[in-house]
């Protein structure tokens, strides 16, 4: 999904700085504080939690394809109002996210539209956590995860693919041909293993506070390694 928010949409940027949102521009997990705020209200089965730290553990095994488990990880929210999910998304975002926003994202978000630069979030979170932190930052548009809903009731499944890895290295090189703005010229900001794709699409990668495999990827390329702290 894409939503524009910046008010001169028709101004020609001189360039895309694209910034991943968990553990780049904030210290939090989305995920992982919108599972726990799900299970304390009663949205989240005990089957639900045991089936997701089981996703977790093939995941960081790598027993299995990532992208699929990305996209089964979402199928916890099947069968909840599309309201109580927009509820605690915002809930999340208040508590958890906003007060661990590093101030150097800020500042660097405030670097690149001062450059007159078209700021784009581009996260697998999902899309009214991207939304509104987008209006909280002063972010341009977003670039993230949907999910499927029907009769105002999520199916626990995503619309498309889950914005990780591959998927974010795409959307990204079709975001730049439709807004006519060479990938040589982009930034994206990104702190995992999972983000190189992406990190690779662009003439200016930069990695915030990188897991180890990003971090030895970055010094062997050369890239730009940020630690930021809260």
């Amino acid at each position: 999904m894409e939503t524009i928010f910046s008010q001169d949409r028709n101004t020609q940027k001189n360039y895309i700085a694209f910034f991943d949102l968990d553990q780049t521009i904030t210290r939090s997990i989305s995920g992982r504080a919108l599972a726990r705020g799900a299970y304390r209200k009663g949205l989240l089965t005990d089957w639900d939690l045991i089936n997701a730290i089981f996703l977790s553990l093939e995941f960081r095994l790598k027993l299995k394809d990532p992208s699929k488990i990305i996209d089964k990880m979402v199928s916890w929210v099947k069968g909840i109002p599309e309201n109580s999910i927009v509820d605690l998304c915002s809930e999340v975002l208040q508590k958890v996210l906003l007060p661990s926003v590093y101030k150097e994202a800020v500042s660097e978000i405030e670097f690149h539209k001062a450059k007159n630069a078209k700021v784009v979030l581009l996260s697998s979170a999902l899309t009214t956590v991207c939304q509104e932190m987008a209006i909280h930052l002063n972010i341009d548009d977003i670039i993230c995860s949907e999910l499927e809903v029907k009769n105002g009731y999520l199916t626990g499944r995503p619309i498309g693919h889950i914005c990780y890895g591959e998927e974010k290295s795409i959307r990204l090189l079709e975001y730049c041909k439709r807004n006519n703005s060479s990938p040589s010229d982009a930034w994206y900001y990104g702190d995992s293993i999972s983000d190189l794709r992406a990190l690779h699409a662009v003439g200016n990668p930069v990695c915030v506070n990188p897991d180890k495999k990003l971090k030895k990827a970055a010094i062997k390329r050369g890239w730009k390694v940020l630690s930021w702290k809260t």
